[in-house]
């Protein structure tokens, strides 16, 4: 009888022992996907709060917030039918009053596509893009400063995939996507400290403000120091992304204008005194842009205001307004035929 009473008690025991593994890892399944859910919920109930506040900074594209929030800028503001595309680095997007050029020369419907920190490769990834999206576009200036044509073999040319962009800047897809595919939790964090005050000019150094045309402007009656040390060698990829952006440019009737922004004259006297490093890139550019372009050396040619500069190569807006009307009567010379600087063939731009 004790033995009877025994064996269902096994049983059972071994019953439970067979179950277990599976229970237990149901419940571990489970409380994973409830952690999945969980963290999905916070993460956009935390995006839902900085859209509300104001903090939300735009989907992290390339990573970089000072180009998300371009990409972010010409999807909310379309700019119609431009026929000038400025592209560049930050000299470019800072450096050009559209409003301006319009006023010099009202033909001109320009559209700034220059985003900051980018090596002339980049600039050149970027015009691509925009050309290929804007149909009108009839001329191309590239404002440079040196250092965007050194370096460009340690960064990858595709500042971001074009396939995903595209769709957001000019086919007014949803945003909410694009946080979970560029899921960036640490810089999203770090950027919605500081987006707000950037987009309201508050922060003096690194505004993340536009104008209707695309440019920058950065307005401040200060001065900081020189900023930029002693360029790298200058890199033969940059100059072959500018002939590269020539050819296509020339085979399809469009023209080109590359422009040398101005340098502070202490940075020049402390790194390139004998003026051997900026004649070294003057030929280069010469040299891609072959017989179809003009290039315009304005740090030779321009008279820079003594107070221009808040750095060793930007200027502030009042002498960028400045530098746009010297810019749009070299566009004009190169539009009426004469002969352009270095023996260059000119290009009318229109």
């Amino acid at each position: 009888m004790i033995q009877a009473a025994e064996l269902p008690r096994a049983e059972d025991e071994a019953t439970r022992a067979a179950s277990a593994p599976g229970g237990i890892r149901a419940r571990y399944l489970l409380s994973i996907l409830v952690g999945l859910v969980g963290a999905l919920a916070l993460f956009c109930l935390t995006l839902f709060t900085l859209e509300r506040t104001g903090n939300l900074p735009p989907p992290a594209f390339s990573n970089n917030l000072c180009v998300d929030e371009k990409l972010n800028f010409l999807r909310a503001n379309p700019i119609r039918s431009p026929n000038l595309l400025v592209i560049g680095s930050s000299v470019a997007w800072r450096h050009v009053d559209g409003d301006a050029l319009t006023q010099a020369m009202p033909e001109l419907r320009p559209m700034n596509g220059a985003f900051c920190g980018l090596f002339a490769n980049q600039s050149t990834y970027v015009g691509q893009w925009l050309l290929d999206r804007e149909p009108g576009i009839r001329s191309v200036v590239m404002i440079a400063d040196p250092q965007d044509f050194a370096g460009c073999w340690r960064v990858p040319t595709a500042v971001f995939n074009r396939e995903h962009v595209d769709p957001y800047v000019y086919g007014d897809a949803s945003p909410w996507g694009y946080y979970m595919r560029y899921f960036a939790p640490q810089s999203l964090a770090r950027n919605a400290l500081t987006v707000k005050a950037q987009r309201a000019g508050q922060i003096e150094w690194d505004p993340l403000v536009f104008n209707r045309h695309g440019d920058g402007p950065l307005v401040t009656d200060n001065t900081r120091e020189l900023l930029y040390g002693r360029p790298e060698a200058l890199d033969r990829n940059c100059f072959a992304a500018l002939r590269q952006l020539r050819e296509r440019l020339e085979q399809s009737g469009q023209q080109l204008m590359v422009v040398s922004t101005p340098l502070h004259p202490e940075w020049k006297e402390r790194y390139d005194p004998d003026g051997t490093f900026m004649a070294d890139f003057d030929q280069r550019i010469q040299a891609s842009l072959g017989d179809h372009g003009t290039y315009w050396n304005a740090d030779k040619d321009w008279r820079t205001p003594d107070n221009a500069f808040v750095d060793a190569v930007h200027l502030r807006w009042s002498a960028a307004q400045h530098f746009t009307l010297a810019l749009a009567e070299q566009m004009r010379r190169a539009a009426t035929g004469p002969a352009a600087p270095n023996g260059l063939e000119t290009a009318g731009l229109e």
